[in-house]
């Protein structure tokens, strides 16, 4: 993940120092070997050292002289490493190796050993994307084909929407080479998610069409018609998705604008499959529309329109209740900034047990200072002792002494402390990577490390990672948001040549969202804040195109009745459809959710799944009480909305 962070982060800066620098990376990972004497666990140090990809290994003869009989060492210092004959190494895996680096120490340390930590959890996801994407596409395919053939009335028309829409998901994967490179939560994500959004577009045009050859004799001239009607609801639809997606780019950490490249590239190609591919290949086997045809498996929906009107009241009075509670709660959710707990399912998620059992958590944070002072160095390495939860703290100044001159030691230990500018000092503290605690500490050694150095003071470490991601997500959910609303308003905007529609859609659609970012905070859950922020645009402009497919059936209807019989008209013709494409991206949420191991993906999956059945909800209930309640608004603020005039 601090392969997304900006190049200002504090982090990101003392990783380049790291790198440039010191041989030895901050050590992200913990590897546990039970059943070891001293002698076996140093044998074991060497072997670790010796793997590809590990660059650094920290144990208990880094930190004391382990010849010394352990019964006469300080306890708390012993059992940080070694613990009832298991010892615990602390160990640094090079940027880009995580999975090969994990795989060679699996093979050394048996089913019995344990590895927790950073470059773990990144193996562990990176090694899932491929597959957990496969079995999620494998399990939604054919829940898709059901959704689309109960609502068709041809067994060849869902393969037709799945073609031009595999098409462009599959050309949007190719063109990612040119990128170089795509982080796993788009590689678990957008491939879905493209599906998932833009098959509407499909459905739209070959709706229109199976229409028109009612009236239309000539395929290609009923073809021409159905383009024709379908391409302003498809372009608005498109258009809202697309400035959404595009308000992703925008974010400052940038797991954002590599997932929002993915679905803007991705919407696009949908949008040019739907209108150039579709339409040829639809042309071309029409006849097998012919041939495949059945009768509908759905009953007819009308009169559900009238039963929803008379909600109105009720609906209005509902929301009215419950949006401003949904609004704070969902402001003051708890977050997760990183992956978040693995799944216990895993190895991954049964080793950190393993690991914390046994040791408790250990997160260590890496200071890297000019230098030159050593007595300065010590001062400060004195304070950070004295720090609430720090456990230890491996320096030059308190492992060798101030007395002895670096330039008398062997180069292997020197280098351990020294580079040829900097001095680096690791704090081992006594907590997990992110919270308020570790937060807090981080804030702490900052601001000691600032007063002995200022600016020239670096820290690094997974907690300060973490803490970064915090402080830069935090900005960006602000811009994202702005943006994502403004956006996609300027589109209502022009598509309806309305001030006061899009608002109304709008509060329907950000009604739906913040009922469902609510749902963490009384269920008293932490919620993984990349899917907070993603899904706070992603629900808002792929739901949205319900209620433009809604409003623009109902505004037709509006041109000849009165506006409760135009929205019962609407209903009662829109209601199916606007479900058929909630069920699809419902069950696109939901099977990420179920089928990925990845904390991140899995709440991107259940908050998505949730949002687009709430979404679905408003659009019914909500929209139409709020379309009929501000009819003489609308209308006066509508540029040309020659609605019926009842007489």
């Amino acid at each position: 993940m601090v392969d997304y962070l900006p190049e200002e982060a504090q982090s990101v800066k003392g990783i380049h120092i790291m790198e440039e620098e010191f041989s030895g990376a901050v050590p992200n990972t913990r590897v546990m070997i039970p059943d070891v004497t001293v002698p076996e666990a140093l044998d074991y140090k060497e072997k670790l050292t010796a793997i590809d990809g590990v660059t650094d290994v920290l144990w208990l003869d880094d930190v004391m002289d382990v010849k010394t009989p352990l019964e006469l060492a300080d306890s708390s210092l012993v059992e940080t490493y070694y613990k009832d004959e298991t010892a615990l190494f602390s160990i640094g895996v090079e940027n880009g190796k995580e999975v090969a680096a994990t795989d060679a120490i699996y093979t050394l340390i048996g089913e019995d050993g344990a590895i927790a930590g950073e470059a773990s959890n990144t193996a562990s996801s990176q090694k899932m994307a491929g597959s957990e994407s496969m079995y999620a596409g494998l399990l939604l395919v054919p829940i898709i084909i059901f959704i689309l053939v109960i609502s068709t009335t041809s067994w060849i028309e869902p393969v037709f929407f799945l073609t031009a829409i595999g098409v462009s998901v599959l050309i949007n994967l190719g063109t990612n080479i040119f990128i170089g490179e795509v982080s796993f939560v788009t590689q678990s994500v957008a491939p879905i998610l493209q599906l998932a959004v833009s098959l509407d577009y499909a459905v739209f045009l070959l709706h229109s069409f199976s229409d028109y050859r009612k009236t239309t004799e000539d395929p290609a001239e009923a073809m021409k018609l159905a383009m024709k009607k379908s391409f302003p609801a498809i372009t608005a639809s498109a258009a809202t998705t697309f400035f959404g997606f595009i308000a992703l780019m925008f974010m400052n950490f940038e797991i954002g604008s590599d997932l929002g490249l993915n679905l803007v590239k991705g919407i696009l190609l949908s949008f040019i499959s739907v209108m150039v591919f579709l339409p040829a290949l639809t042309l071309y086997f029409y006849k097998w529309m012919d041939k495949t045809k059945h009768k509908s498996f759905i009953p007819d929906f009308k009169g559900i329109g009238n039963k929803f009107v008379k909600l109105k009241v009720p609906s209005l009075l509902i929301i009215a209740i419950i949006i401003i509670p949904a609004f704070l709660a969902q402001s003051n959710t708890s977050f997760i900034y990183g992956l978040g707990e693995q799944p216990e399912n895993t190895r991954n998620g049964r080793d950190l047990v393993k690991v914390q059992e046994a040791f408790g958590d250990m997160t260590p944070i890496v200071v890297l200072v000019p230098r030159g002072d050593i007595a300065k160095e010590e001062e400060m390495v004195k304070e950070f002792e004295q720090l609430d939860y720090v456990t230890g703290v491996i320096a030059y100044a308190n492992s060798v002494g101030t007395a002895i001159p670096p330039e008398y030691l062997d180069e292997s230990v020197r280098d351990e402390f020294y580079s040829e500018n900097y001095s680096r000092i690791v704090i081992n503290t006594n907590q997990t990577t992110e919270g308020d605690v570790p937060f807090s500490i981080v804030e702490n050694v900052e601001k000691i490390a600032a007063n002995y150095y200022g600016e020239q003071a670096l820290s690094l470490g997974e907690s300060v990672t973490l803490y970064d991601i915090k402080n830069t997500v935090t900005k960006d959910n602000i811009v994202v948001n702005t943006l994502t609303i403004a956006t996609i308003a300027l589109v209502l905007l022009i598509s309806f040549r309305s001030i006061s529609m899009p608002v109304v859609l709008l509060i329907t659609i950000q009604a739906a969202v913040w009922i469902n970012l609510s749902i963490p905070y009384f269920a008293n859950t932490s919620l993984v804040f990349v899917g907070y922020l993603i899904i706070s645009t992603v629900q808002l402009a792929a739901t949205v195109d319900y209620a433009i497919l809604l409003t623009e059936a109902y505004n037709h209807n509006r041109k000849e009745l009165s506006a409760k019989e135009a929205m019962i008209k609407t209903l009662d013709e829109k209601t199916f459809s606007i479900s058929i494409s909630a069920a699809i991206l419902s069950s696109v949420g939901f099977i990420l959710w179920i089928t990925s191991s990845n904390p991140i993906v899995q709440s991107i999956g259940l908050l998505l799944g949730r949002g687009a059945l709430l979404a679905f909800i408003m659009v019914v209930i909500l929209l139409p009480a709020l379309l009929i309640v501000l009819d003489k608004v609308i209308k006066k603020t509508t540029y040309q909305a020659n609605y019926h005039e009842e007489k």
